[in-house]
């Protein structure tokens, strides 16, 4: 598992737990083989998959929120309100799937996101990740097999590039000439090649640069998921156009279960091979990139309308002004900046 936190900090205390949990327990068990197969969940979604990587069953996210009414010296017990992040989602999520989250700020794409690794335990319902509900999973276990990427990457900025890919690896206790040939590898795949990206700093690479390694140490333990929450948002616009169209090959080429959280319809259209949109809190379509355009609901619509032209999306996915992929791309890119 590749594991990034919100934040170095944080995820360096993460990092700890992982290496205690690791150091102080047998070998892990392999995960789960015997995935079995899943109903459509939306009439309007003709996504039908073999095998499912992740499943959200009825799942419910709720906080308690500040006292909305406090009795000074009454003795009287505060009145809190209860808030809902997510509710009733229903989803399955394929093997080798990309499924991108779509909504507006503050509609439970995140949220859903940090079920899956368990950074939050549903409410109500069930997360099952590889058929094992994610309350049943020990949580280090489980986010060795996830990886996960945010916007500025991570990185340890005291670590080398080489370092930071290789900070899993070196948990998971793996001898060194695997780990200098997996780092390598990596490193090529992402186009950073060479030694000098190795040995340089994340101070010394370009925001792109250091996104890239963000996703080799996503990649470093060869997770089957991968996490992004919009790991592109922080980008100048050509930046982010060319990581897009990079990452898309990659998805193809790695063949993960990727989920992918944008509020970028144009990105989402670009990216996906199944669009989740969210709004408040719940799941009000699932639909391919061809078809999504097409469906009537409100909120589908005011994300159409967001596009400020022609948009297509060409039957193998591609998308794009004019209908090239490339111009989605730089349009979406350029449509950031406007």
């Amino acid at each position: 598992m590749y594991f990034v936190a919100r934040g170095v900090s944080h995820f360096a205390m993460m990092v700890a737990r992982t290496a205690q949990s690791r150091w102080g327990r047998k070998e892990r068990p392999p995960l789960p083989r015997d995935i079995t197969a899943v109903k459509t969940f939306m009439p309007a979604n003709s996504f039908s998959p073999a095998e499912t990587s992740i499943e959200f069953s009825g799942v419910t996210y709720s906080v308690n929120g500040t006292p909305y009414r406090a009795r000074s010296h009454s003795g009287l017990a505060r009145e809190r309100s209860e808030k809902t992040l997510v509710a009733d989602i229903t989803l399955a999520i394929g093997a080798a799937e990309t499924v991108v989250l779509l909504g507006r700020s503050g509609s439970g794409k995140t949220t859903l996101l940090r079920l899956i690794n368990r950074m939050l335990e549903p409410t109500a319902g069930k997360v099952l990740v590889q058929g094992r509900a994610t309350t049943d999973w020990n949580p280090f276990e489980l986010r060795r097999g996830i990886g996960y990427v945010i916007q500025e990457a991570g990185l340890f900025p005291h670590f080398t590039v080489a370092e930071n890919i290789a900070l899993v690896p070196t948990l998971e206790k793996w001898d060194g000439r695997r780990i200098a040939t997996r780092v390598a590898e990596l490193l090529e795949l992402v186009g950073l090649g060479g030694e000098e990206f190795a040995s340089r700093y994340p101070r010394q690479l370009s925001g792109g640069q250091r996104q890239r390694v963000g996703v080799a140490r996503a990649l470093a333990a060869d997770p089957q998921i991968l996490l992004m929450d919009e790991p592109f948002g922080a980008l100048d616009p050509v930046t982010r156009a060319e990581l897009q169209r990079e990452f898309g090959a990659l998805a193809k080429r790695l063949g993960k279960t990727i989920v992918f959280v944008t509020h970028d319809l144009r990105e989402a259209l670009l990216l996906a091979s199944r669009i989740v949109l969210l709004q408040g809190g719940k799941m009000v379509a699932s639909e391919t990139p061809q078809n999504f355009l097409q469906l009537g609901h409100p909120e589908v619509r005011a994300f159409a309308a967001s596009l400020g032209g022609e948009f297509t999306v060409k039957e193998n996915g591609a998308a794009g002004m004019g209908g090239t992929r490339e111009g989605a791309a730089g349009h979406a890119g350029g449509a950031e900046n406007a």
